[in-house]
């Protein structure tokens, strides 16, 4: 088994899957309440807010989600495991009432390594976008000359915008760019000061101005963040351009009300898309968005419907109808009992005696529907099994759960229990081994075996009753990670007590 097999067999990737699967559903119904409010809403600050809130909510379901299920998933695996352990198992036996795993089920933990990987990358990405605007604000700019650094700071006073903002001239910038949050910069392109009407550079000023005074920076940097953890949803991009269209459109109703002057603005975009170019997404530029619309939008204000209000709350109401029916309608999961008995019975026969029982007995006790005839079939199990009939002890019985304690104490291996590794199964099955010889960094060539560059333990058992007599059984860490396996079956005639 290789590291990525025990890694989606683990509680948190089997979580992680399903929590993947549901954010499809949950962010598709956030984007389909957004899209409902931008039909019924013309306010770039409504609607960039909205926006906002959908893509958190995303993020939050996929957070909340994931919390409520990382509990229940390692529960499961604590008690009650997926699959019956493989000595001694019927493969073609029918467990009954006791839980398969589904065909989804075991899809599902196999996203986890993958969205991992694209976290990773897109996380890559932003750092990378993040450095390049670093070094657009340290490389090839020049103070601009003072009597506009005095204008900009007579801009941010007029916007009431206490933080100190530096006005920079970069060669290699195309366009006007914010850089920073605590230290905010503005970055003109050289020759963009003496080449436009001043009424433009204003007004193109105080459009960056208002992405600081809006926070705008820092609000870019956490949208990033979240595009990263949920890059594989396509309405969380939907979102995501959304936000930056109406960015956009809230710093330009700023410029135009701070300016009163929305034809020099208009002007302004329209010169700036001549030199247009991609920016950093760790900088925020004045030509954001589609400039044609965002021009149209400033020479040519659409006026508000008088009915927007209703039709907003029509299609909210029939939004909300819509989720309180589909939730009703979700087949409620059954509550788990604390201490019920079928989990009780189901622990037993899968953890407690899963390598002492045989198939007879197994179907036997699966085809009970009682809990009086489960309980007196499992005393009469250990009845059968009591080398001293008729005295209060149970020699076998406690000799038995001795060692399944040994088992968990010594042979655990990460979230895996030591009753179900190879040692701790070959310990409960057949006991303390009569020796052991133990090699923890490497074994030698010698008695007819090759040398070993990994860990090797043999346990020699002078006799196993149906097996032999001193029989050796192996256990190799080849991995070198403490999961010991066993390399040779001990009873190569009767069992299946190698992993498959």
């Amino acid at each position: 088994m290789t590291m990525l097999d025990r890694l989606v067999q683990t509680p948190v990737a089997k979580a992680l899957g399903w929590t993947l699967f549901h954010s499809l559903w949950e962010g598709a119904l956030a984007a389909l309440v957004l899209l409902a409010i931008l039909l019924a809403v013309r306010s770039p600050r409504v609607r960039y807010a909205c926006a906002c809130v959908a893509m958190l909510g995303v993020l939050a379901g996929f957070v909340v989600t994931f919390s409520r299920l990382v509990p229940r998933q390692m529960a499961a695996g604590a008690s009650l495991p997926g699959v019956i352990p493989w000595p001694l198992l019927d493969q073609g036996q029918s467990s009954g009432n006791l839980p398969a795993p589904s065909g989804l089920a075991e899809i599902l933990p196999w996203l986890a390594p993958f969205w991992i990987a694209g976290v990773f990358l897109f996380q890559l990405r932003s750092v990378a976008a993040w450095m390049g605007a670093r070094r657009l604000r340290c490389r090839g700019v020049c103070n601009a000359p003072g009597p506009w650094q005095q204008r900009l700071d007579r801009l941010r006073a007029g916007l009431r915008l206490s933080k100190p903002v530096v006005l920079l001239e970069s060669c290699l910038a195309d366009v006007p760019l914010v850089i920073g949050y605590l230290r905010p910069v503005v970055l003109l392109p050289v020759g963009l000061l003496a080449g436009m009407p001043p009424g433009q550079v204003e007004a193109i000023l105080l459009h960056e101005l208002a992405h600081i005074r809006r926070h705008d920076y820092l609000v870019n940097l956490l949208q990033s963040v979240v595009e990263s953890f949920l890059f594989y949803h396509p309405a969380v991009w939907w979102m995501s351009r959304v936000i930056r269209a109406e960015r956009e459109k809230c710093c330009d109703d700023l410029t135009v009300a701070t300016s009163a002057n929305a034809h020099d603005y208009a002007a302004a975009l329209a010169a700036l898309e001549q030199t247009r170019c991609r920016a950093a997404e760790a900088a925020l530029a004045a030509t954001g968005g589609s400039l044609v619309k965002r021009i149209r939008r400033l020479l040519y204000q659409p006026k508000g419907s008088a009915f927007a209000p209703l039709f907003s709350a029509a299609i909210l109401t029939i939004a909300a109808v819509g989720v309180l029916a589909a939730w009703q309608a979700r087949t409620p999961a059954p509550a788990p009992a604390p201490e019920s008995k079928v989990s009780r019975y189901t622990k037993w026969l899968r953890e407690d005696v899963v390598y002492i029982i045989n198939d007879r007995e197994r179907a036997a006790f699966l085809s009970l529907r009682t809990d009086e005839e489960r309980d007196h079939f499992i005393e009469q199990f250990w009845a059968r099994r009591d080398p001293t009939p008729g005295t209060p002890e149970n020699e076998f019985k406690e000799e038995h759960y001795r060692r399944i304690a040994f088992a968990n104490k010594h042979f655990a291996w990460h979230s895996v229990p030591g009753w179900k590794t190879d040692r701790g199964r070959i310990y409960i099955m057949f006991g303390p081994p009569d020796e052991i010889e133990n090699h923890p960094e490497s074994r030698p060539a010698g008695d007819g075996l090759p040398a070993a560059k990994y860990p090797v333990e043999q346990w020699l058992y002078r006799h196993i009753k149906d097996v032999g007599d001193r029989v050796i059984v192996e256990f190799d860490d080849t991995s070198r990670t403490g999961d010991f396996r066993m390399t040779k079956d001990p009873n190569p005639k009767g069992g299946r007590l190698v992993r498959p």
